[in-house]
């Protein structure tokens, strides 16, 4: 893997409010939202690259998949917040990436996570060299 300069991938922010739906029945955030609040951002960075993940699968026939996620949740977020979900790009190699996240209130953060993505063929979940273009939109040589 290489990292990738900072100045090539500015971080990505999502704005992301927080539903009674997404709480546990003190109205705290319940663990694994946090999951899909990472997720929704990391599918909007794509989408701000003009990268539309279904048409990723329908043209070029490989999808992005959650290979690994490290997180440290440091305070609960509660029922009403406005958070942020930043992402970065840490790390590309041929066939996944790692993104660098975090979930703020403010200027407090709340949880920080690694997620590592890997691109495999749609058709049967193998894995997949992510395409050139795909890689130069993340800011990459190809």
């Amino acid at each position: 893997m290489s990292a990738i300069p900072e100045s090539l991938v500015p971080s990505f922010s999502w704005p992301i409010r927080v539903y009674w739906e997404d709480t546990d029945a003190g109205g705290v955030v319940y663990y694994a939202n946090y999951l899909k609040f990472l997720e929704r951002a990391r599918t909007e960075w794509l989408s701000h690259l003009g990268l539309e993940q279904d048409r990723l699968a329908l043209d070029e026939g490989v999808v992005f998949v959650v290979r690994r996620v490290e997180a440290d949740y440091l305070k609960p977020a509660k029922f009403n917040d406005r958070l942020i979900v930043r992402c970065e790009l840490a790390d590309l190699s041929r066939a996944s990436l790692s993104m660098e996240q975090q979930v703020l209130r403010g200027e407090e953060v709340l949880l920080k996570a690694r997620v590592k993505v890997a691109c495999v063929d749609r058709a049967g979940f193998r894995p997949a060299r992510i395409p050139t273009f795909v890689s130069q939109s993340f800011g990459a040589a190809p």
